[in-house]
């Protein structure tokens, strides 16, 4: 009896796939998305000491930063700008909502932009 990882790959269809254009450009995007994200994970942060850094994370290892660590792949011990995740995207839509009401243009901006 063969099993189920058997049966899927004796019924995979090249065919149908490169027929599946919506498929293809979302496996390539995520593809390109995936290296882009691995080359900005060896770019450090400007002001940031790197080796410092890594043995600040040496030292922690076995606590909550080397978690933290582990789970961005090693970018946080490299102090990558990758490592600050999602961050900066917080920071400047906090920053860009209490600009509206305090400058006019950001206003009208988003009155015309209203999503």
């Amino acid at each position: 009896m063969a099993s189920a990882t058997e049966q899927l790959a004796a019924n995979l269809n090249f065919k149908a796939f490169s027929k599946a254009k919506v498929l293809k450009q979302r496996i390539l995007f995520t593809l390109a998305a995936l290296i882009v994200y691995r080359f900005g994970s060896y770019i450090p942060l400007p002001g940031i000491n790197p080796e410092i850094m890594s043995e600040i994370a040496a030292q922690n290892a076995g606590g909550l930063l080397g978690v933290f660590d582990m789970l961005s792949g090693g970018a946080l011990s490299r102090m990558s700008i990758f490592a600050l995740n999602i961050m900066p995207y917080i920071s400047a839509s906090i920053i860009v909502q209490l600009l509206t009401a305090a400058y006019p243009p950001f206003e009208a901006l988003k009155r015309r932009r209203s999503w």
